[in-house]
């Protein structure tokens, strides 16, 4: 696979092979980012590991990664020119008039590679979609959109299909199924939510609790391999932009007649868990339903009323006060179990982005978790485990959600960063539990280092995956995990639905199975590959609107701590959870070393050091939109000495220093 940086250089990996070929930029060939190539072995540089580093040239693209590039397209005389948004794609593709189908200079184009140049050819392309001008609302976002090769609408056959299958709930539909229509239930989720796929119920028997956890039954209405089911699988996944959600399934089903909507019946499929005061599930029943939401609730409201006691929504929703303080204490028994045997819980904030009307980012806030955010992720997880364990125990071909363990190599790196702390964990080498790494997690709360260590066991982790074989969840300390619990957006759960409901009808005979065995592993893989996609097109997009926030911030002063040390600078994450970098070129007044092994900068004058977690305040410097790049300086170092620290200043980021305010003044 050949990596290509925007300087033109790039790097190919191989295989089996530890260390990366370095591939100068005349030695590229017609390779493009992500192509995988043929390469033959150069004779090594001189800037390796060990004094060297091994060199190759590309000879062969054995299959290209980019077939279509989006970007913006200049007129040059009669000639035109797309410049890709990608920074690692060449500076220039080549589009001869009668190739661009009318484009006009500065709009965004979506453009087909007819030919990948060489060292004295750019590359050529023609425009088979124009996307508008870059500075129209939207256009910026659906340029990523375009750039990941999402659809964005739904063909007519898929559209007809939905439309067909979009009918209210038949007597016909609910025969033989439990009917939970006259139980109190809620859907609890974000203020602006359209698809609601989980609701929740709770009652108290004796010492237990009798948790349902009932969920859109879309396997109804999406039949195996049928139009919806092909596009449905071909998607993977809904995907939530700043500005829009790119769905799963035609609205008309995602927000219809698949939503749990309030007071409306609806076909589901419940998991009702009998829970004792320990939050062990001590029995269950796993059925097709009827239910009927007797409030659509948000995290706000349910968090006033836990939080506050708000009289006004107490009185609104007196019917269901009993139950929201069930569910209160029940979620609390559910994790402390889940804790004490081990579940590594991390408190990484998550961005919360306003735009106005134009689509402009105005705002950047961490996203806080409040009671019921954690109730209904207490709920859904043990949904999630109890479905897992159940199909796990039949020996039925499933689709898991896997978790394996750390890395052991990043392992070995974190046992030596802790040892210069006086800290050990526990394990051995290359293994760590769950439960080692949770109470690493804990000796360190409250200390500098807390950011520092919980960066580094997160980094250690695996990324979390789809399979049809089970190796349990590490980071819930999980033997078993499954995702059950979202059909309407994800498709590994709709798979899973269908499962389920082919074992409650007994249906899953040898046949079936067979079937089942044979589709799993491309399936898992597909989803795997789906998520992957809409989580970079979601941090794309976050990270572009954070730029463009941070843009009409320049000059301004804030705090934050150090959240990644490497060889050409470091980058410094804010309370708001933006991230930018103070390039090495900004650190004044020094020059700075490198320590790989402690991720740290030292200056060799003043030997300063900074390493992950600490603390700086560093002022906003520049912030390129179109490039994803956002670069701070650190304040002390550039300030002069008779400027002592505004501690109001600097607290919110809100106020400019005073020089740059001095300037400001004399220009207006």
């Amino acid at each position: 696979m050949f990596r290509q940086n925007k300087k033109g250089f790039g790097f190919v990996t191989v295989e089996g092979e530890e260390e990366d070929y370095y591939i100068g930029s005349h030695d590229v060939a017609d390779a493009f980012h992500m192509d995988t190539v043929r390469i033959v072995p150069l004779e090594a540089g001189n800037y390796g590991r060990d004094g060297h580093r091994k060199e190759a040239k590309v000879v062969a693209v054995v299959e290209r990664a980019v077939t279509s590039v989006v970007g913006v397209y200049e007129q040059s005389g009669r000639d035109g020119y797309v410049r890709p948004d990608d920074a690692k794609l060449p500076q220039e593709i080549h589009i001869s008039p009668r190739k661009s189908r009318g484009a006009e200079d500065g709009q965004k184009v979506v453009c087909r590679m007819l030919s990948y140049g060489s060292e004295t050819k750019l590359p050529e392309a023609e425009v088979t979609e124009i996307i508008g001008y870059k500075d129209d609302p939207g256009v910026d976002i659906l340029s990523v959109v375009k750039k990941f090769g999402v659809p964005t609408t739904f063909d007519k056959e898929v559209t007809a299909a939905a439309k067909k299958v979009s009918v209210p709930v038949k007597k016909r539909d609910i025969r033989r199924r439990l009917d939970l229509t006259g139980v109190n239930m809620v859907t609890i989720d974000g203020d602006d939510t359209k698809d609601f796929d989980d609701a929740v119920s709770i009652r108290r028997e004796g010492d237990d609790y009798i948790l349902g956890v009932h969920i859109a039954d879309v396997s109804h209405y999406v039949e195996e391999d049928s139009a919806l089911d092909r596009e449905a699988k071909e998607r993977g996944t809904s995907i939530y932009l700043t500005d829009r959600v790119i769905p799963m399934l035609p609205r008309i089903l995602s927000n219809g007649i698949c939503s749990l909507n309030e007071g409306e019946n609806r076909l589901a499929l419940s998991c009702i868990m009998r829970i004792d005061k320990k939050g062990k599930v001590v029995k269950y029943e796993i059925a097709e339903s009827v239910i009927r939401v007797t409030h659509r609730m948000t995290y706000h409201d349910v968090n006033e009323i836990l939080n506050h006691g708000d009289r006004t929504l107490c009185v609104r929703y007196a019917d269901m006060l009993g139950d929201f303080y069930l569910m209160q204490d029940l979620s609390r028994r559910i994790r402390r179990r889940r804790l004490k045997r081990g579940s590594v819980d991390f408190e990484f904030p998550e961005a919360k982005i306003r735009l106005d009307r134009t689509g402009h980012a105005i705002a950047v806030e961490a996203r806080e978790r409040g009671i019921a955010e954690l109730m209904i992720e207490d709920f859904m997880l043990s949904a999630n485990e109890t479905v897992a364990k159940e199909f796990f125990s039949k020996k039925i071909p499933f689709l898991y959600r896997n978790h394996g363990k750390p890395d052991g190599e990043k392992l070995l790196s974190l046992r030596k960063l802790i040892a210069g702390f006086g800290l050990t964990m526990g394990g051995s080498g290359k293994e760590a539990s769950p439960k080692d790494m949770q109470k690493l997690l804990k000796k360190v709360q409250g200390r500098p280092e807390e950011g520092l260590l919980s960066v580094l066991v997160l980094r250690s982790m695996q990324r979390a995956e789809y399979a049809p074989e089970n190796v349990g969840h590490f980071g819930l300390a999980a033997e078993h995990y499954c995702h059950f619990t979202s059909p309407i957006r994800r498709y590994p759960d709709l798979i899973v639905h269908r499962i389920i409901k082919e074992q409650l009808h007994g249906k899953l005979k040898r046949k079936r199975r067979a079937h089942y065995e044979a589709i799993l592993p491309e399936l898992a893989k597909k989803a795997s590959e789906a998520e992957r996609r809409a989580d970079d097109m979601e941090r794309e997009v976050d990270k572009m609107k954070m730029i463009e926030y941070m843009a009409d911030h320049i000059g301004e002063i804030y705090e934050g701590k150090i959240s990644g040390v490497t060889a050409w600078g470091m980058y410094v994450e804010l309370p708001n959870t933006v991230e930018g970098m103070v390039p090495m070129r900004l650190m004044r007044g020094d020059y700075y070393e490198y320590f790989e092994d402690t991720y740290e900068l030292v200056g060799q004058n003043s030997n300063r050091h900074y390493t992950l977690g600490d603390v700086v305040t560093i002022r906003v410097d520049a912030a390129d939109i179109e490039a994803r790049l956002l670069d701070f300086s650190l304040y002390e170092e550039h300030r002069q000495e008779r400027h002592k620290p505004d501690k109001k200043r600097i607290k919110h980021g809100r106020k400019k220093p005073k020089a740059h305010r001095k300037q400001q003044k004399s220009k207006s």
